[in-house]
């Protein structure tokens, strides 16, 4: 099987698979609103893949077998203040506040 691959131009590092180049009838309406208009990328030979740089290969496989389209999202972004926190060894959540008050 080939899939079409498609960026979206309205958020980073978000891709859509779909069965067919140029076909998007499987993809739900409210999803290609939020993808905006799709750029294509590539057609891949998805049974021919072993692996893919963030998506699991199996569940893109699957899921366009099942709905027709893979919608890959990109990983979470760290908290870098909270993965300090922990380093040093500070368990709890970090607030946003200041953790005294200096009187000036």
């Amino acid at each position: 099987m080939i899939c079409a691959v498609y960026k979206s131009l309205r958020r980073e590092d978000t891709y859509l698979y779909v069965e067919k180049r140029d076909n998007f009838e499987t993809v739900p309406a409210p999803l290609m609103e939020m993808f905006g208009a799709p750029k294509f990328v590539m057609l891949l030979p998805i049974e021919k893949i072993k692996q893919l740089a963030i998506a699991d290969i199996q569940k893109v496989k699957s899921e366009l077998a099942d709905k027709g389209f893979y919608l890959q999202l990109p990983p979470p972004k760290e908290n870098l203040l909270e993965k300090h926190r922990l380093d040093l060894g500070l368990t709890d959540k970090f607030d946003g506040e200041a953790p005294f008050k200096r009187d000036h």
